[in-house]
């Protein structure tokens, strides 16, 4: 078997397989053992090494038989905030411990239908609630930058496992930044689609306007593959946008109007809002972030200032809305339909209380709390209608700023991966990291984090991209020309 498995991403890998010099089964053996050396991340919350051998064996046999799906053979893993027939869902609560799906969540299917290999499901926030991946009732997940910190939430299950060459791919959702910010601490690429591009079918629902899958890999071209393969409309979400799917990877690799070789980017406008640059900016942050931003003015994007006023307003009209509908969409989880059950209750009422007191943890059942509360007779109209029409202002601000310029670039977060437990009494503290995120998910904007070196104790720091509805191509394309001129995205955590 090849020593060198784990480093190979889903574009390397696919290339491999497609010149029969590499075969699914090898991958997914190297892959698995890998996982194992690996356990202490905490990455995995059930690892299928049966399933996915039998899978990586049957794609062979298609692959053998001439069958051209686009990613046959290429070994991923799912979040867990997916629902699986093959695996157990718990969304990374004690409440949905042991639950079994009848059915996959639509990006689960289509992954599945392109000929992906699942490994298993991913550690995350308990229902996709949190910014550091502390709050699974199965344990954190840890950095493989430096074990001791954070990967970043809530997809930091998925984050990590890229990271640390567990897999060449993943799945992740984002509600106000959990594609991007644990992409960023951990040095992956990852992008978060117009919301609606992926159906949210069978995705658990923590915030329904705002949650959005998307994947997590190594590069902008792996993104693309995978992209390709989880997005189109889907009669079963009600918010799946009806629009054709473009061809990502072809959107990737072409030339702008006068573009060269020696500057792919030229013409292109990027804009930079000063709300994104504050003095309480760390000045590792901004230094890598401008590092990044003068790359790709070499290669010939133009840098032009635009502002984006009502940037600190994201935060409390985020934790407003989200919270709403959570407390909202968590309602269903009452002991009586499926998962965790209090015992011997004496009546519904106590049933309710001790079933949800005994599942849910401290995040989970705060943001539930004040969810209900804006929502409580009294509160609707002083608090979430005001943040609702707040929240359309903040869109109206990015359509602002894209009459001067395509993409708008800043940082993903105002930190590097701080340490565990660090901000576990402070979750004011872990909301404010949100900061630069929560606006383009407010908007439904397409955003990415691409990594762009490292920061105060070598960790890395990611360069974030937002572009308009539905320019994803552009997000990426941009991402790629970057990484085709820079090694920032090839480097490794020491010691895996």
């Amino acid at each position: 078997m090849s020593a060198d498995l784990h480093t190979l991403g889903v574009a390397d890998g696919l290339a491999r397989l497609n010149a029969d010099t590499l075969t699914s089964r090898a991958w997914v053996d190297a892959l698995l053992a890998r996982a194992d050396t690996h356990a202490d991340l905490g990455c995995y919350l059930h690892l299928d090494a049966a399933g996915a051998r039998a899978a990586a064996d049957a794609a062979d046999a298609r692959r053998a038989q001439g069958d051209g799906a686009p990613l046959l053979g290429v070994p991923i893993a799912h979040k867990d905030i997916f629902v699986t027939t093959a695996h157990p869902t718990t969304a990374g609560s004690k409440i949905l411990a042991g639950y079994r799906s009848p059915f996959d969540a639509t990006v689960v299917a289509k992954l599945a239908a392109a000929g992906a290999v699942s490994l298993g499901k991913l550690n995350c926030d308990e229902f996709a609630m949190g910014s550091a991946n502390e709050n699974s009732a199965f344990g954190p997940v840890r950095n493989p930058w430096d074990r001791s910190r954070v990967p970043g939430g809530s997809s930091g299950g998925s984050a990590s496992a890229v990271a640390a060459r567990l897999l060449p791919g993943c799945t992740g959702t984002d509600t106000g930044g959990s594609i991007r910010q644990p992409a960023s601490f951990t040095g992956i690429t990852g992008i978060k689609p117009t919301y609606g591009r992926c159906s949210r079918y069978g995705m658990i629902a923590f915030a329904s306007s705002l949650d959005q899958a998307g994947p997590m890999a190594r590069s902008a071209e792996d993104c693309a593959l995978l992209l390709q393969a989880m997005a189109g409309f889907d009669e079963r979400d009600a918010t799946s946008l009806q629009q054709p799917t473009p061809d990502f990877v072809a959107e990737m690799k072409a030339a702008r109007p006068g573009a060269t070789a020696e500057q792919p980017l030229k013409g292109l406008r990027i804009g930079l809002p000063a709300e994104f640059f504050p003095a309480a900016l760390d000045a590792d942050v901004n230094a890598a972030v401008r590092e990044g931003l003068a790359a790709l003015e070499r290669l010939g994007a133009t840098l032009v200032p635009v502002s984006l006023p009502r940037t600190e307003l994201a935060i409390p009209v985020y934790y407003i809305i989200a919270p709403a509908e959570a407390s909202s969409n968590l309602s269903r989880f009452d002991g009586v339909r499926y998962g965790h059950r209090a015992e011997s209750p004496k009546d519904l009422l106590d049933l309710y209380q001790r079933t949800r007191t005994e599942g849910f943890g401290a995040e989970v059942q705060r943001r539930i709390l004040i969810g209900t509360y804006v929502l409580s007779h009294g509160y609707y109209d002083a608090y979430y209608l005001q943040a609702q029409k707040l929240r359309r202002m903040i869109a109206d601000d990015f359509q602002q700023a894209f009459q001067h310029c395509d993409l708008i670039a800043g940082p993903v977060a105002p930190t590097v991966a701080w340490k565990l437990g660090e901000q576990g009494d402070d979750p004011v503290k872990a909301y404010l990291a949100d900061i630069f995120t929560l606006p383009g998910s407010l908007a439904g904007l397409p955003g990415m984090s691409v990594p762009v070196g490292t920061g105060a104790h070598g960790l890395p720091v990611g360069l974030q991209l937002l572009g308009n509805y539905f320019q994803e191509g552009q997000l990426l394309h941009t991402a790629h020309a970057l990484q085709q001129a820079t090694d920032w995205h090839r480097v490794a955590p020491a010691g895996v």
